[in-house]
């Protein structure tokens, strides 16, 4: 009898999570085995026209992409984007979560539906808005600096610039996200080990370093694996703001692998990029994690 109905339950526990094992076969595995599968080939438009024309070619596509000058311009950019904005969107996500926080804040909800409502606001409205407001000539942020008498900056038309302005933009669009997690991990961090940090004469920032951190180490590295994740997928914001340039300054490896399938219309290429860009990714997380794994046996 007991045999059987640990058998009942594991079918019913089969049965309620069948449909979600179905639609990640449907929607992810195999989609991924077909991309890996077409990263071997070199289907393109002649073969999207006809199947007779495609070609196994093993490991050309991924020799390719690793002596092409474009490539690695794309992985530069991607990896700039990255170091840059993911320790700038959770620094700043992360202090205003601290503010936010604090029982002196008034009108705490008003507040966080400002700071969210970019995140929910349409990507493509919202880069085109930043585009106006970077104008060269009308942009308000040009006004602002003209207005001190100093010259106006070509934000998204200087290579030298073009990065650091669609990085604030990517900062500003993922702030709120990022905020509202750890303002809800914040609050379940329990008052008293606060008190006891403050009894023994630690300050704020000691009471940051030696409560708040540890106790929301696993909400960080959550975050901060999506952040590396997203920053290394960029590819609408250079799309819709720079197209990108200049000089193909902001192209990002997403960007890179756009081009690939729907522009030059090579698709086992661009299978290929999606792949190593996964690698990348997969090796990053890796990182984080063992990093995360030595710091938190170092402190237990």
């Amino acid at each position: 009898m007991s045999a059987g109905r640990i058998s009942r339950r594991e079918r019913a526990a089969w049965g309620f999570v069948a449909p979600s094992l179905i639609a990640i076969a449907v929607f992810f595995v195999v989609p991924v085995l077909s991309a890996m599968l077409l990263s071997l080939t070199d289907f393109d438009i002649y073969a999207l026209a006809d199947l007779g024309n495609l070609r196994f070619v093993g490991l050309q596509n991924y020799e390719r992409l690793l002596t092409n000058p474009l490539f690695w311009g794309a992985m530069k950019n991607t990896v700039v984007f990255s170091v840059l904005g993911v320790p700038l969107a959770i620094g700043m996500s992360l202090g205003a979560a601290v503010i936010l926080n604090a029982r002196t804040v008034k009108w705490r909800p008003f507040w966080r539906v400002v700071f969210f409502a970019p995140f929910v606001t349409t990507l493509v409205a919202t880069a085109v808005l930043w585009n106006y407001l970077l104008h060269t000539k009308y942009g308000v942020i040009n006004w602002a600096i003209t207005s001190l008498g100093l010259p106006a900056v070509d934000w998204l038309g200087d290579p030298r610039t073009s990065i650091p302005a669609i990085l604030l933009f990517v900062v500003w669009k993922i702030f709120g996200y990022n905020m509202l997690i750890f303002l809800a991990v914040l609050q379940t961090v329990p008052d008293d080990l606060y008190e006891a940090a403050r009894i023994d004469g630690a300050g704020p920032w000691a009471r940051f370093v030696n409560v708040t951190l540890p106790a929301i180490a696993p909400t960080l590295l959550l975050v901060s694996i999506i952040s590396v994740a997203g920053f290394f997928q960029l590819f609408a914001e250079p799309y819709v703001m720079t197209q990108g340039g200049p000089a193909q300054s902001t192209v990002t490896v997403l960007y890179f692998m756009y081009e690939e399938g729907f522009k030059w219309w090579n698709l086992g290429s661009a299978s290929a990029v999606a792949f190593i860009l996964f690698m990348c990714i997969f090796a990053v997380t890796m990182i984080q994690l063992a990093v995360s794994r030595r710091l938190g046996g170092e402190h237990t």
